[in-house]
C-alpha cells in the first residue's frame, strides 16, 4: 500500500476517533455513580450518534471498538441491585468507564501503527538532513547575514516537513521545533548554524525517542523462565552471530544502535545513505575522554560500517577510508573506526597500527566481527532486537 494513502486513512481514523472523544466528553456526564433510574433524550442522541461513528475506526491489528455507549438506565438499575445484596458495585463501575477506556486503547494502538508505517521513511529523512546540514554550512562564516537558498536547504526544508507530516500527533515535541521553523524560514547563514547546532539535534532527539519508539515485543516462547533456568540445562553459551541473517541496512541500524548504547558516545549520527559510492555509510561521534584529575574532553569520530561476510578488508581500503574523514571537517576528526561483520587482513591490521604509532590523525580502531560478537554479548538485548539472538 501507498504510505501517503495509508497516512490519509489513518488521518480519518483520527478524525473520527476525536469525534468519538467529543461524544463521550458529553456523554460521561450522564454516566450514574450510584443507585438511579430512567434515562435522557441528550444522552438517547449521544448513544445513536456514537453508534453511527464506530465505523469510522479501521481495525488495528484485528480490534478496533464495537461496543455501544451503556444503557444508563441498566446501568442505574445496576447499581440498585448491588446495593440490595450489599456487594460493591466494582463491575458496574467499570462498564460505565469502558468507552473512555477503549478510547485510550484505540488511541495508541493507532499511534503504534502509525510510528511502525513511518518508521523506514524517518530513518532516511534523518540521514538526509544530517548529511545536508555540514554540506548547506561549508564556507559559511558563523553570523553570515546572507540568505541561503539552494538545493541543500530545499533538501532540508522538504525533509523537516515531511516528518511533520510522518509523525503527525504521536510525538511529544520537547525540542526547539518551533525554533526550528523560524530559521528555515529566515534563512541566513547565521540561521543555519543555529539549526545545525541547536534546533536540529533536539528535534532529532525527539523524533528518535517517540516516533521511532518501538513498543512490539519480540517473539519468546511460552514457557516460565525461572523453572527453565532451574532445571538441567545442556549445550554452551556462545558469542558468535549469525551475521548473514542481516543486510546492509540492518547491519548499519544494529551499529547504530550499538553506538548510542556505549556511555562515551554522544550524538551518533548518520551521515551517509547506504549504497553511497565507497559501498558503506558512514556515521559520526562525540567521544568523551576523561582523566583522573577531573579533566573532560571530546573528539569527532567517523565510522564507517562494512557488512562484508565473503571478504576481507584489506589495507588499501582502511588507507582509503582514513583519507576520505577530511570530507567530513570540519570539526577535526580525530578517531576512525571501521565495523565489519568479517575480518581485516594482517596487513591491514599492519598498517593501521603503523598509521597510529607515527601519530597521525585519524587514530583508527578496527572492529572486525569477534570485536563486535564481545561488545553485543554485553549489550545482548540490542542483538536480539535485530534478530541475531
Amino acid at each position: 500500500m501507498d504510505l501517503e494513502e495509508l497516512l490519509g486513512v489513518m488521518d480519518r481514523a483520527a478524525a473520527n476517533l476525536a469525534k468519538l472523544d467529543s461524544v463521550w466528553a458529553r456523554a460521561v456526564t450522564f454516566i450514574p455513580a450510584g443507585p438511579a433510574r430512567g434515562s435522557h433524550p441528550e444522552y438517547d442522541d449521544l448513544r445513536r450518534a456514537w453508534t453511527d461513528l464506530l465505523p469510522g475506526l479501521p481495525r488495528i491489528d484485528g480490534w478496533t471498538i464495537t461496543d455501544r455507549l451503556p444503557d444508563i438506565d441498566e446501568l442505574g438499575q445496576s447499581f440498585i441491585d448491588y446495593f440490595e445484596i450489599s456487594e460493591p458495585p466494582d463491575a458496574v463501575h467499570a462498564a460505565g468507564e469502558k468507552p473512555g477506556e477503549d478510547l485510550d486503547e484505540y488511541r495508541y494502538r493507532l499511534n503504534r501503527a502509525r510510528r511502525r508505517a513511518a518508521r523506514s521513511r524517518l530513518q532516511q529523512l534523518i540521514s538526509t538532513i544530517d548529511a545536508a546540514l555540514p554540506r548547506v554550512l561549508a564556507g559559511v562564516e558563523r553570523d553570515s547575514q546572507e540568505r541561503l537558498d539552494n538545493e541543500q536547504t530545499e533538501q532540508i526544508r522538504a525533509a523537516v516537513g515531511e516528518i511533520e507530516r510522518l509523525i503527525g500527533d504521536t510525538t511529544e515535541r520537547r525540542g526547539r521545533w518551533s525554533d526550528l521553523h523560524r530559521h528555515m524560514r529566515f534563512g541566513q547563514g547565521h540561521d543555519w548554524h543555529d539549526i545545525l547546532e541547536f534546533d536540529w539535534p533536539t528535534v532529532r532527539a525527539d523524533v528518535e525517542a517517540g516516533a521511532l519508539g518501538d513498543s512490539d515485543p519480540l517473539p519468546v516462547p511460552e514457557l516460565d523462565l525461572g523453572q527453565a533456568a532451574s532445571g538441567h540445562l545442556t549445550g554452551t553459551a556462545t558469542i558468535a552471530l549469525p551475521w548473514e541473517r542481516l543486510d546492509d541496512d540492518g547491519f548499519e541500524r544494529l551499529l547504530y544502535d550499538l553506538l548510542r548504547s556505549i556511555p562515551e558516545h554522544q550524538n551518533v549520527q548518520w551521515l551517509t545513505q547506504t549504497r553511497a559510492p565507497d559501498r558503506g555509510r558512514d556515521l559520526s561521534l562525540d567521544r568523551i575522554l576523561r582523566d583522573g584529575t577531573g579533566g573532560v574532553r571530546t573528539e569527532r569520530v567517523i565510522v564507517q560500517a562494512k557488512h562484508w561476510l565473503s571478504k576481507s578488508v584489506k589495507p588499501t581500503v582502511v588507507s582509503e577510508t582514513a583519507a576520505s574523514v577530511k570530507l567530513w571537517e570540519p570539526p577535526l576528526v580525530r578517531g576512525l573506526i571501521i565495523a565489519t561483520s568479517g575480518r581485516f587482513t594482517a596487513d591491514a591490521v599492519s598498517w593501521a597500527e603503523h598509521h597510529n604509532e607515527n601519530g597521525a590523525t585519524p587514530y583508527i580502531d578496527l572492529w572486525p566481527d569477534n570485536r563486535l560478537e564481545t561488545l553485543l554479548a554485553q549489550q545482548p538485548h540490542i542483538a536480539a532486537a535485530h534478530g541475531l539472538r
